[in-house]
Order: structure tokens, then sequence, then C-alpha cells
């Protein structure tokens, strides 16, 4: 079959999910620059497509950079915070009033053969971010370095009602008319709360948070954040992994750090269900939990080509129904990607392993341990004393986990009398 194809049958659940939800998309400067831009702003546009309501903010840090260089003016710092003086504020809005146009005309085109024919988007920006002073902290002045103190919840509203993109910039406003210069992250953080946002999506230089040898960390909960943190030390990654904490302690379900420099990692992170970045949830993205008669449609998806095999024993959708109970599954993202089976044998002290099923994809992760692990809780707790299993084709992965083979005599007379001698399936019993 065509990967396209494939790719976007598997991702109708998220256009469907994503679909008259509030994303806060944050783009630094560098990504602004970055050879990738473009494709970014096309993957933007098919979000809005698709029924996004999009707030789009965008930083402006090496802009302000080259222009401070350009006027010969050195650019002063204080706990990673720029201390904004008049000049450094000059330099701060010429480059975001540059860069604000320059995205509003990227946003505005309408080219033939190209991603962006016939969008006809709307964009808005303006007074919607007010701001305060940081003023003086360890006897330095930020001067016109601010901080956020609030978001125009119902104006920014009434427009993504209106299927408008609006568009924040990293400077705010006070009543007494003043303009601060504001961290991107700190006005993405504070739109996505007070919005509520249903995602905050953070860009980034790297895929995501990269471990100690470099390998992607696909999920985190805040209270992991400040172990990473630390480790990371004065990088921008740890600023974005602070923000996506700051944001799900704020309410917002979900934060996601991908790359600015790779090409559809919006798209790989919010239409498949691995993503391509670093999720930060306070929800459990993975877990394992006992069935319910709403999970029947995917334990028959999991199951039918394990059963089609010959790997599994065929049940109907009325069995399973009946005896979903019984089952404990590993749930991925709303996809049940394994399950088994714990059945207790009447007049006795013996249980059943049964229809232990892993996807493919999500084979060699541990998740077989896990619901062995579960289903030996469960029987521990009925008061069961050894469990059994029936198998044809992965009897040594049972017996490194403690199972013993055994006879067909050895089983309750009740499950004894109903082996199918036809199948042939090893014996196996694991005392608990």
């Amino acid at each position: 079959m065509n990967d396209y194809v494939t790719w976007l049958r598997d991702s109708s659940p998220y256009i469907n999910s994503h679909r008259e939800r509030t994303f806060v998309v944050m783009l630094p400067g560098d990504g602004l620059e970055n050879p990738n831009f473009a494709n970014i702003v096309h993957d933007l546009v098919l979000l809005h497509s698709l029924g996004v309501r999009l707030v789009l903010v965008f930083g402006s840090r090496p802009q302000i950079e080259a222009r401070l260089a350009a006027s010969g003016l050195e650019p002063r710092f204080h706990q990673g915070l720029r201390i904004t003086d008049p000049a450094a504020l000059a330099c701060a809005i010429d480059a975001v009033g540059h860069m604000r146009i320059a995205l509003e005309a990227r946003l505005s085109m309408d080219m033939a053969a190209s991603p962006m024919q016939g969008a006809r988007l709307r964009v808005a920006s303006g007074n919607f971010v007010t701001a305060r002073p940081i003023g003086v902290v360890d006897g330095v002045d930020y001067q016109h370095t601010g901080e956020v103190r609030r978001i125009d919840r119902k104006g920014i509203g009434r427009l993504l009602d209106e299927r408008t993109i609006v568009l924040l910039s990293p400077l705010g406003y006070s009543p007494t008319g003043e303009i601060f210069n504001l961290a991107c992250e700190d006005v993405a953080t504070r739109a996505a709360i007070d919005l509520q946002a249903d995602k905050l999506v953070l860009y980034g230089a790297e895929r995501g948070l990269l471990d100690e040898d470099g390998n992607l960390v696909r999920e985190l909960r805040p209270p992991q954040i400040p172990a990473h943190v630390a480790r990371l030390g004065g990088d921008y990654q740890a600023e974005l992994l602070d923000a996506a904490a700051q944001a799900c302690r704020g309410g917002v379900r979900r934060s996601h750090l991908v790359s600015y420099a790779d090409d559809g990692a919006l798209l790989n992170e919010l239409f498949t269900r691995d993503g391509g970045g670093t999720l930060v949830t306070q929800e459990q993205f993975e877990q394992v939990r006992e069935a319910t008669i709403e999970d029947v449609g995917g334990l028959i998806d999991l199951i039918t080509p394990l059963e089609e095999q010959g790997i599994l024993v065929r049940r109907s959708r009325d069995v399973l129904e009946r005896e979903v109970e019984q089952f404990s599954i590993v749930e991925r993202d709303g996809l049940i990607i394994a399950c088994a089976a714990l059945y207790p044998i009447p007049d006795s002290d013996w249980g059943e392993l049964a229809c232990l099923a892993v996807n493919p994809e999500y084979r060699h992760g541990g998740r077989g341990d896990e619901l062995l692990a579960r289903i030996e809780m469960r029987a521990r707790k009925l008061g069961l004393k050894t469990l059994f299993v029936l198998t044809t084709r992965t009897a040594h992965w049972f017996q490194e986990r403690g199972f013993n083979p055994c006879s067909v005599e050895r089983l309750p007379p009740a499950r004894a009398s109903l082996y199918n001698f036809q199948r042939n399936s090893k014996v196996f019993e694991k005392k608990l």
C-alpha cells in the first residue's frame, strides 16, 4: 500500500481530535532564519485548514543581536535575560516590526502550485499582551525588559472564532504607554495558559530533549523536568523545558518540543502516535489498566491478526464482550497496543494467563513483562497460588520468566477437560 495512504488513514483520528482546538505555537528568531522556515509556514497553514485555532508567537533574539552589532552596541545580559536600555529597545522595535511584517507577508501568499494556494488566511496582531517591568534584580536595572502581566483572552478568542490566525510578538505594552521587550517563551506560555489552549508547541534547534547519550526523550512529566534543566544548565533547551512544565502546571494538557530544522517535525509530532519530538504532559501517555466494554473494538483490532496466524485462539466479539473484564491492556494515546487476560479456574487456586499479545510495532519495549506483572498481581489478590499458560509459539519467552513445563493432567479438572489436543499447545505453570 502507498505510504501516503497509510499515513493519511492513521492520522485521521488526530485530524478529528485537533479540529476546533487551540494551539499556541512558539517559533524563536533562529527558526525564522532557518532554511526550513518556509516548510514550517506550510505546516501551520495546513493546521489552520484542518480547523485548528492558531496563535503564533515569534522570537527575535538573533535579529536584535544583529541590529545591536550593526550599531556598534554591546548586548548586556543578567541571569540569562537581556538588559534592554533605550538603544537596545530601539533595536528590538525595529527587529520585531520587520519580522512581524515579513511573517504577515509570508502568511498572505497565494501562489499557484504551492501549499499556500487558495489559503486566503487572515492574520491579526496588535496590543494583545500587557506587560510590566521586571525592575531591579540583584541591583541590576533591567530597564525596558519586562514580563507578561496579562493576555487579552477575550480579544484573541473573538479573532480565533472568526478563523483568524493571531500573531503575538515579543513586545508588550503597559497601561502607561511604555514598551517592554519580552521573552517569547514567557509570551507563549502565558498565552497558552490564559487562553486555556489544548497544546503549546515549542520549536527549538533539537528534535526535543536529548538524554546524556544523545537519545530522544519521548515523554516527560513536569516533576521530571527539574533534573533535566539542572543537567542542561543554561542551554536554551532548558528554557523550553521549563516553559513546557509551567504550561502544563497552568492547565495546558500537552506541550511539545520539536525541531525547526527538521522538515515536517510539527506534522510528525501532532499526527502520528509516537510523534517525533518530546511530549510534556500531566496525563499518562501510555498506561496499563483493566479493560472495559469500550475497549472491545481495540482488542479485536489487536488480536485478530494473531488469531489468523494461529498464534491465539479465536474469540468472537460476543465472547470478548462477556469476558472483557478478564483483560488487562496497555493503552498508548487511545490505541490498545498490548493485552493479556486472567481466567480464575473454578474450585481451585489456579488461574490461566491467556491471550497475551503485543502490537508488532511496540514489541521489545517491555510491555509483555508489564502485563505479566499486572496479571500476577491480580492473581495474588484473588488468592490464586499457581498461574498456567498454554502456548504454541512462545514457550521460551515464558520459560525465561519462571514458567516451568507441566502436563495437561496437572491442570485443574475443569480446565483439563477443555484442552484442545488438535491444537497441541504446550503447558507451563508458575508458582506465585
